[in-house]
């Protein structure tokens, strides 16, 4: 009897998990090119300019992941700049340091935060592109 419970225990977590994630907003490496298409397309955006190395950022990652998984945000498209790497990209969206987050709406920008680390304030941004 156990034998059988364990994989129905297991698709049972599987399907949780992947209809939990289907609602997710969307995570992506920022390109230019995939950048301008979600913005002409009036896209909710967020764009975050990372570091992997940054304490505050890494604070931010676990605020950030919740509310994107909220139902509110299953459209936002988030943009993720490494602030060591593409600093042509950095320097076009007018960002001076890594954990910056900057919220876009029909093509326009509508808020930007640097150094963030409160929940409330963070989903107060992302409620900008809504």
């Amino acid at each position: 009897m156990l034998k059988k419970l364990i994989p129905l225990a297991a698709a049972v977590f599987v399907m949780s998990f992947t209809a939990q994630a289907a609602g997710a907003a969307e995570l992506l490496n920022y390109d230019a090119k995939t950048f301008a298409a979600a913005e002409a397309a009036g896209k909710p955006i967020l764009v975050e300019i990372h570091a992997s190395w940054c304490p505050t950022c890494k604070a931010q990652q676990p605020i950030l992941g919740n509310l994107e998984k909220q139902d509110k945000f299953k459209d936002l498209i988030v943009f993720r700049v490494d602030f060591d790497s593409q600093k042509d990209a950095v320097k076009s969206f007018g960002a001076r340091m890594q954990s910056t987050l900057i919220t876009f709406k029909d093509g326009k920008e509508t808020g930007r935060s640097v150094g963030d680390t409160n929940a409330t304030s963070i989903s107060a941004l992302l409620d900008k592109t809504i």
